[in-house]
């Protein structure tokens, strides 16, 4: 057995972040071609794109769009129609018709508890699908608890944590460290604290950073 320690790739990403979700496609695209995926270490770093959003469940995304930057509401449609066509091209069915305007803080709470469970990846996946795919409200307990069940984890115990201010400092923390390295916006992926990738580049720019960073940390000198 290896005493290296596993190559880290930290992803700063929103739940309700259309090109977070398509970049998380791509990278695993790369991954699956990696040869030592089983030494790399996933963990999702919290970002808000809009941390005072107010969750309405009375507007749909393109209304929320067009007030949000400014833009018609033809001009926002044809955004998210924009959207949808790239996810489709990495096998993704978004339906931003039925997405819940939601604040995704809970969200990203419910992410930290299962990092803790050894089941952030798998949590990721079902909050993207529930989100893009599903229109389920990201911001309601009960969808979370019913994510968490789905994956493994314990509803009650999801639910004691949603009622308190349990991993409210983690997310916090992640946030400002995405201030502090100067994140733009997301994804943003980190790999081994050495190189970065920002944005939902295609699998080829991962699976080059990936190959690199393996080969800086074989030859690293053993301290």
């Amino acid at each position: 057995m290896s005493n290296v320690k596993k190559m880290s790739v930290e992803i700063w990403s929103d739940i309700m972040c259309p090109f977070c979700y398509i970049g998380k496609k791509k990278f695993e695209q790369a991954l699956s071609q990696f040869e030592s995926k089983d030494e790399v270490e996933i963990i999702w770093k919290s970002f808000q794109l809009s941390p005072d959003l107010v969750t309405d469940t009375k507007i749909n995304i393109d209304e929320y769009l067009a007030t949000h930057k400014g833009i018609s509401i033809e001009q926002a449609q044809q955004m998210n129609a924009q959207v949808s066509q790239m996810a489709k091209q990495v096998g993704l069915e978004y339906h931003l018709d039925k997405s819940v305007v939601a604040n995704s803080f809970d969200a990203h709470r419910f992410s930290h508890y299962a990092l803790s469970m050894g089941k952030q990846d798998a949590a990721e996946e079902k909050l993207y699908q529930a989100y893009f795919t599903e229109g389920k409200n990201m911001d309601d307990k009960n969808t979370l608890m019913d994510i968490g069940t789905e994956i493994g984890l314990d509803a009650n115990e999801i639910e004691k944590i949603l009622d308190s201010e349990m991993y409210c400092d983690a997310v916090i923390e992640d946030i400002k460290e995405a201030e502090a390295i100067d994140v733009q916006g997301v994804p943003f992926f980190v790999f081994d604290r050495k190189y970065a990738v920002s944005g939902a580049q295609d699998s080829a720019v991962f699976l080059n950073t990936l190959q690199q960073t393996l080969k800086e940390k074989q030859n690293a000198p053993i301290s």
